[in-house]
């Protein structure tokens, strides 16, 4: 409801109460609204920090597979050495 101070001073007393009851209407609707809004907005931020924990975690536990295919990289490395050297000695013991 729009009204202007001109407007006010001319109404009667029952009209500036009906007025007062829809104000407090509007009121009470808006807060309920503001109260939905900030519960939305806090998910949100839940959902936001939530994707931050899971991106860190990815990002972790990318780390720990990176360290473990160099260790198998590694373990594949020396198991070749070692079996050339096996050749070799093989190949000396025909000799």
């Amino acid at each position: 409801m729009n009204i202007n101070r001109k407007n006010i001073k001319k109404l009667k007393r029952r009209e500036l109460l009906e007025v007062m009851l829809d104000m407090q209407s509007e009121i009470d609707d808006l807060k309920k609204l503001n109260s939905s809004l900030l519960s939305k907005l806090e998910m949100r931020d839940l959902d936001i920090e939530s994707a931050g924990s899971i991106a860190e975690a990815s990002l972790k536990i990318n780390k720990v597979f990176e360290a473990a295919q160099q260790a198998a990289d590694m373990y594949l490395h020396n198991i070749k050495n070692k079996q050339s050297d096996t050749d070799i000695r093989n190949l000396n013991i025909l000799k």
